[in-house]
């Protein structure tokens, strides 16, 4: 470092310094702009899966809800059934005996 270098040489260093710094600098901003983007969508991404979780477990829920009302509905609908199959019964019943009493009636008996 024994020779001085000329003003000249200075302003080109310095020129060629602060491009350098002016180019790193807006890369700096492009990179920071990249990651605010990023870490908006990443945000998002994690809202949206808990959105999904909170979906999946509602309808969970719903299948659940669905499946109890349809066993429920299965014993209404079996029960009338049943109540229709009993009075069913019973008329004939009612029939065969009147039936049999006329003919036992008729025989004597």
């Amino acid at each position: 470092m024994d020779t001085p270098i000329t003003r000249a040489e200075h302003e080109e260093f310095r020129r060629t310094v602060n491009a350098e710094f002016e180019r790193m600098t807006a890369e700096d901003n492009r990179i920071n702009k990249r990651l605010t983007t990023l870490e908006s969508n990443n945000r998002q991404i994690q809202e949206l899966t808990v959105s999904v979780q909170k979906l999946t477990d509602n309808i969970e829920h719903m299948r659940q809800l669905q499946e109890d009302e349809g066993k429920r509905l299965n014993a209404i609908e079996g029960r009338d059934g049943e109540m229709w199959r009993k009075v069913l019964s019973y008329t004939i019943t009612a029939i065969i005996s009147i039936v049999l009493g006329f003919i036992f009636a008729q025989i004597g008996f």
